[in-house]
Formats: structure tokens, C-alpha cells, sequence
């Protein structure tokens, strides 16, 4: 047995890798200070403290494959998809629910019929009139088997939605009713408390027919796209950037103050990090988990973070071998994880180590948490062993297995200690492969060469069963190729059950079954961290981590004199722009150990590595510069799919 302090000091030479080349070096210098906000008799922001160009530019992750409303998967095509379009019903920029393309609503006294008024005033932007019969439309061409949509099932709710898009009705029965122009009804088979919620997500945007139709599947490129958002597609540098403009035909136009938006895809967070230092970026996507210290002392008012309604997982692909039919060995894997190391030696943001699928926090929901939840790390270590060798695996037939992720340095950091855990308990040789989002989207749908594989959740709506819906057996995002009738039939009880704590009591079951089963790996629940221009304001924390640009706008920089004069430093930086940069050269910068290789196999022979631990990568050799801490570098995370 290998002790429990052998594991962690493994964990520890993971989070001391970094991100090679990259200088993390203290910022010297007067740093850019927005000035005081002051806000007029309406509350908006007095023009004379606003920067002379509104212009912000957001790290966002991976690419988006589409712009289609109705096909796009992951967060960065939602966090752009909430800029250019808007549904019946939006968010404030606190994440609550508030009218929308939608005036207001009436809902029935058995809560299963909604009845929305639309706003008479609103149109698309090019100008032609929006009606209530281009949500009707919409709705029915993203629930239509034909468009192919891996997010209908978030409609199920509605009547008819399940027949629709099995193709057992056509797209017409479902249950969406225009009463008139500016009137439509939706009716859904059971109540549904997060719907109002649920129309805020881009599966229920609004798509311009005529649009769709003459374009087909261009529809959505810069120079086609109509949209109805406080934003227009203005430009696709494809593996550079989005740029949207403001929409002036917008119902509000005249309540954005942001002229452009730039999305920046990303992948290298600590070049990300680099980019906002340079002040090339108003808002990362994320940060490096290794720079949390750094961050904290070098950037306390940027660093922004805040709890986020989303759980960090790993799946198992239960059509192959190893895991088809084989409980014990899937258990084993998930008792052999440390998650306490790896949220306070790994990611170190306040992360929440996690035993099951849906995370804390959700409007009052208790999750269902597994008995060896209390249990010591040793005890776990335990049983692990013993499921592991009732699996038919241990020295005599080792097990080797691959762990599949998309690019990101966070991800792999994780990957690889989650490996170092199963050599050191398990013995186990484990390969990390990466991919490219895409690619790693398809190859998990396709459910042909993955083993385990990096999952998660962000949830789109306040609701347990946003979380529980994708292991419905057919789910097209079932990428576990789970199937468990009893699990399925708890939801269809959720769908129609309206008393809320018979409701949770269901969802809470089917938690239960779930995680009985054991389909995924859980880890941690999310917080959001990221670097955000102090400058750039109307924006908040919120669970959600929604933040439509409509409400940001960006306030210019103190006087470079009054600045300088405060730091001791000459006033040689325009006032609008503020103070340059200077990065510190590379023996003042907090190290970086060597890059871990992608394979945790067997120990080493006498004179290599401790047993368990990842040698360095010798190929690409990063050397650790003076003043290097490695403890103080620790990392983790990605983004929920």
C-alpha cells in the first residue's frame, strides 16, 4: 500500500506544470484606474466618465462550430448566441429572468398553458417586422428531427415535443398555438417551474425564415445572418476571433453602450492571461489554476470569482470494453480519486469536491450524496482495491486505459492527476489523449474509441433536471450510452408531478439511481475565475455565469498625472488608455516546472522517478527559473460542454 502523502506529493509535481515559456512576472508601473462612476437621474452611466471607444473584447474558450441557434453546443457559442439573439423571455444582468422579445405572460391555473404577448414595436435587423409567428416557427424547426438539434430535448416539456422529435408527429402538433400576430400559447404536459428559465436558452431563440431559407446551412456566416439581439454578426476569423456590432434596429438600441463585442477564442490560458496583461483582453475565459497566488497578489481586482451552476466530471463509455458490464471496476475508479487534493492542491479556486452529478446551490435542491462520501480517503482507497480485483484486474492482469479530453492546459492538469491517483491506488497505466473540441465532441457522440473521458455540465436553466435529462436513454447528448428504464421513468414522473417536493423527491431518486450505476467519475462542483478590466462595468456574479454585453459598457482612465503622481512615476501615458505594461524580466517571474508527459505507466527502474509520480516531458524542456514555488502553482478546471 502506498501511502496517502505519496499521493498528494505526486499531485503537487503535477500542479507545479505549467505553462511553458510563458512570463508571469509582476506588472510594474502606474496601472490604468478607471475613474469614479457617476450615474444620471435614470441610473445609466454619465457620459462624461465613459471611454471615447466602447469597445470589448472577451476570451472565450473553444471555437463554436455553428452560429445556428438551434445547433450550436457548448458555453462559448451561448455566451455569443445570447449577444446576437433573444428569446420570449432574457436575464438581467444578475441572471434573473425578465420579459423579453415577450411583454409580459399569463400562466394557467394548473400550470401547463403559457401565454405570451409580444412587444408590437419589434423587428428583425434588417429591419422587417418580428411577429409571434416567428417564434412559432422557430420553435418547430429546432424540435424537427431533420435540424438535428442537440439541445431539443430541453423542450420536452412541451406537448407533443417527445413525439416530435422521435419523428412520430410532425413539427405542427407541437403544442405551440399563434392566437394572432403579436399572441402565442405554448402548452406543456405537466407544470414546468424552470420554463420561463428554459426560454432564455438559444434552442428557443427566434431564426428569420426567410433567412434560414435562402441561405440553408450558411444561414448563420457574417454578411447572411439576421438576428434579433442587441448585437449583429459583423465578422468570423475562424481560429481567431467574433466581432459583433451593435444592432441598431434592437428594441433597447438606444440602452447599449458597447459599440462592438469581440470574442477571442482561446485555448493556451496563460496566453490568454499574457493577452489581458498586454491589454489586449477586457474578460478571459478562464485563468490558469497554477497563477491563483500569483493572481491573487498581482491582480486582486481583476481576479473575479464566483460560484457557477455547473459540475466537472468524467464519463465512462459503457458500449466498449473495459467498462460494458462491469459495475466494480467502474466503482473502483471512482473511490480511487482524492477529490480534496485535487480542489486544494489542483485547482485551488474554491471548487467543491463532488460525489455526485448535480452541484449545491440549485434552488434549494438537497443532491444526493453516496455513503463513502463520509468516509476517509484510506477507506475509499479500500474498497477500491477490493472492487478493483472483484473486476478481475491486479498485478497479474494490469489495466490500461485511455483518458480522452479537449485541449486545454486546466483539463490536462486534472487528467493527469486523476492518473497519478489510479497508479499509486490502482496500478492502473493510464494515456491522456487531447483533441480539439470538435473532434473531441464527435468522438464521444460516436461512442467508438473512448474509454474516460472529460465531461461536465453547465446548467442552462435553475433546475436539477437540466443535469439528469442528457442519461435519458436516446439523449443526443448521451455520450455514456447509459440506459436504465427505471431511471427514465422517474423522469417522465418529474415531467408531470406538480407538488415541487414530490417533484425534488423524484429528482433526488433518480440521482440515486444514477450514481448507483456508476456512469460518471464526479469531481467537483464549478466556480467561475476569470480576469476582468476594471474598467468594464454592468456586468455581476451571477450562478449562471450569463453575461449579455448589452449591459456592459467600459469607463475611461483617470488623468495619467493624477495616476503617475500616486505611484511616483512620470506622467507619460494618455489619460484614455492609461498607463503601459512593463513585464518583468524572466528571473523575477514565479516558476514553472518541467511539463508532465501524457502517459502515468510503470514505476520507474532504480534511479528514475518515485513510483506513481509523471516524469517530465524530455523533449521540450522547461526549466524552472530563481524563486520558483511550485506548491503555489497548483491547477485544474475546463469549461462544461
Amino acid at each position: 500500500m502506498i501511502p496517502s502523502f505519496l499521493v498528494a506529493c505526486s499531485v503537487l509535481v503535477l500542479g507545479a506544470c505549467g505553462e511553458r515559456g510563458i512570463d508571469f512576472g509582476s506588472r510594474q508601473g502606474v496601472r490604468p484606474q478607471p475613474v469614479d462612476l457617476v450615474l444620471d437621474a435614470d441610473g445609466r452611466p454619465d457620459p462624461a466618465v465613459l471611454a471615447a471607444e466602447q469597445v470589448v473584447v472577451r476570451g472565450n474558450g473553444d471555437e463554436p462550430s455553428t452560429l445556428d441557434p438551434h445547433r450550436a453546443l457548448g458555453v462559448p457559442a451561448a455566451h455569443i448566441l445570447r449577444d446576437l439573439f433573444e428569446g420570449l423571455t432574457t436575464e438581467d444582468p444578475e441572471g434573473k429572468v425578465i420579459p423579453g422579445a415577450a411583454l409580459r405572460w399569463n400562466i394557467s391555473r394548473d400550470a401547463r398553458t403559457y401565454t405570451f404577448y409580444l412587444r408590437r414595436d419589434l423587428v428583425w435587423s434588417n429591419g422587417e417586422p418580428l411577429d409571434a409567428n416567428d417564434f412559432v416557427y422557430s420553435l418547430r424547426r429546432a424540435a424537427a428531427p431533420e435540424t438535428a438539434s442537440a439541445g431539443a430535448n430541453a423542450l420536452l416539456p412541451i406537448l407533443n415535443a417527445r413525439e416530435v422529435l422521435a419523428g412520430e408527429l410532425p413539427a405542427e402538433e407541437l403544442g405551440i398555438s399563434l392566437l394572432d400576430e403579436y399572441t402565442l400559447q405554448i402548452t406543456l404536459t405537466g407544470p414546468t417551474p424552470y420554463f420561463l428559465s428554459l426560454l432564455t436558452s438559444p434552442v428557443a431563440f427566434p431564426v428569420n425564415r426567410a433567412n434560414v431559407e435562402e441561405y440553408g446551412e450558411r444561414f448563420a456566416r457574417p454578411g447572411n445572418l439576421v438576428s434579433n439581439g442587441a448585437f449583429v454578426l459583423a465578422d468570423w476569423k475562424p481560429r481567431v476571433s467574433i466581432e459583433l456590432s451593435r444592432n441598431p434596429n434592437f428594441r433597447e438600441a438606444d440602452q447599449v453602450l458597447v459599440d462592438r463585442v469581440v470574442y477571442v477564442h482561446t485555448e493556451e490560458l496563460a496566453a490568454e492571461v499574457k493577452q489581458f496583461r498586454l491589454g489586449e483582453l477586457d474578460w478571459t475565459h478562464e485563468v490558469p489554476n497554477n497563477q491563483f497566488r500569483w493572481l491573487q497578489k498581482n491582480y486582486p481586482d481583476e481576479l473575479q470569482v464566483s460560484p457557477w451552476m455547473g459540475s466537472y466530471f468524467f464519463g465512462y463509455n459503457l458500449t466498449q470494453e473495459p467498462f460494458v458490464d462491469n459495475p466494480a471496476l467502474r466503482q473502483a475508479l471512482i473511490l480511487a480519486i482524492d477529490r480534496a487534493i485535487i480542489t486544494d492542491k489542483v485547482t485551488q479556486f474554491g471548487e467543491k469536491p463532488s460525489f455526485s452529478l448535480v452541484p449545491p446551490g440549485i434552488d434549494g435542491y438537497v443532491p444526493f450524496a453516496p455513503h463513502y462520501a463520509d468516509w476517509s480517503q484510506d477507506e475509499r482507497d479500500h474498497e477500491a482495491r477490493r472492487l478493483f480485483e472483484q473486476a478481475g484486474y491486479g498485478e497479474d492482469r494490469p489495466l490500461r486505459v485511455e483518458i480522452r479530453y479537449n485541449t486545454s492546459d486546466n483539463n490536462k492538469k486534472i487528467a493527469l492527476a486523476v492518473a497519478s491517483m489510479w497508479k499509486q491506488v490502482l496500478g492502473v497505466t493510464s494515456t491522456l489523449v487531447s483533441e480539439e473540441f470538435r473532434v473531441f465532441l464527435q468522438n464521444r457522440e460516436q461512442k467508438v474509441i473512448t474509454e474516460v473521458f472529460r465531461a461536465g455540465w453547465i446548467s442552462d436553466y435553475n433546475d436539477p433536471y437540466s443535469f439528469l435529462e442528457m442519461f435519458r436513454t436516446g439523449h443526443p447528448r448521451n455520450d455514456y450510452g447509459y440506459s436504465n428504464s427505471s431511471f427514465d421513468a422517474l423522469l417522465d414522473e418529474v415531467g408531470t408531478e406538480r407538488v415541487r417536493a414530490r417533484r425534488e423527491r423524484l429528482m433526488f431518486e433518480a440521482e440515486r439511481v444514477l450514481m448507483a450505476d456508476s456512469v460518471i467519475i464526479p469531481v467537483y462542483s464549478y466556480v467561475t475565475k476569470r480576469l476582468v478590466n476594471p474598467h468594464l462595468r454592468g456586468w455581476q456574479p451571477n450562478v449562471m455565469d450569463h453575461h449579455l454585453s448589452r449591459y456592459m459598457y467600459k469607463l475611461k482612465s483617470r488623468s495619467a498625472g493624477a495616476a503617475a503622481t500616486a505611484a511616483g512615476t512620470p506622467p507619460t501615458i494618455d489619460a484614455e488608455t492609461g498607463p503601459a505594461v512593463r513585464l518583468t524580466p524572466l528571473e523575477e517571474v514565479p516558476g514553472e516546472a518541467p511539463a508532465a508527459a501524457d502517459t502515468v505507466s510503470e514505476p520507474a527502474e532504480p534511479g528514475g522517478a518515485e513510483p506513481g509520480t509523471v516524469e517530465p516531458d524530455q523533449d521540450e524542456p522547461a526549466p524552472t527559473p530563481p524563486g520558483a514555488a511550485a506548491d503555489d502553482d497548483a491547477t485544474g478546471s475546463g469549461d462544461g460542454r
